[in-house]
């Protein structure tokens, strides 16, 4: 994968009826901006293309944000939003120990439920987080991506489920995190950045996105 993706912003066209199914459909929100990568990527072709993705709203509006490779947005279904695109390579240059960044992420907190001995051949099951569980989940996650993080504002967002799953547990529960951090390993933040953090990627949870904090 190349070291240096591009960022599409995708501001939603709210006319728009595949916009406003991609919306409503978790699933159909994956597949179109699945189609933004190229074809032929093999039997996991979002990790190949280091597609990550994050819907943000407002009263107004509606953005996407998509993170890959390569990205081609000409392949959105026609009249879907106005786009533009940037690289990502400045980004990662100014990446270095001790910089102090803002950041933004959804992630989709979680651990998977301890087993007894006579369990231990069962995969747990996967309990969602919430309230101080989910900070904490957070703090550990940054810290092993190389942040520091030094302020931290959670909001949760509105769940989503997989089309055709039938349980309410197979339902991601999503949390954005805004706030402010120091660099402390600039190359497990470039990987973080690359792969994303946690589960729920495929849903628009896992983008990490990072500015240059300015002084007060």
């Amino acid at each position: 994968m190349n070291d240096h993706p591009v960022i599409a912003r995708i501001h939603l066209n709210p006319h728009s009826r595949d916009v406003q199914r991609d919306l409503r459909d978790a699933t159909q929100m994956h597949r179109t901006v699945m189609r933004t990568v190229p074809d032929g990527l093999g039997n996991s072709p979002r990790q190949q293309a280091g597609l990550l993705y994050r819907l943000e709203e407002s009263d107004t509006s509606s953005t996407l944000l998509v993170q890959a490779a390569r990205l081609d947005p000409a392949r959105l279904p026609a009249g879907y939003g106005k786009t533009e695109v940037k690289s990502l390579a400045p980004m990662f240059a100014a990446l270095s120990k001790g910089l102090a960044v803002r950041y933004r992420i959804v992630v989709n907190p979680a651990k998977r439920e301890r087993l007894s001995l006579a369990e231990k051949n069962k995969h747990g099951k996967i309990i969602p987080l919430s309230g101080a569980d989910a900070d904490q989940w957070w703090l550990r996650r940054a810290a092993d991506a190389g942040l520091q993080v030094h302020v931290m504002t959670p909001t949760s967002l509105e769940p989503v489920r997989p089309r055709g799953t039938p349980a309410p547990s197979m339902r991601h529960s999503l949390l954005r995190y805004d706030g402010t951090a120091t660099v402390t390993d600039p190359a497990a933040l470039t990987e973080a950045i690359l792969t994303g953090i946690g589960r729920g990627k495929p849903y628009g949870a896992g983008l990490l996105s990072l500015a240059p904090a300015t002084a007060a």
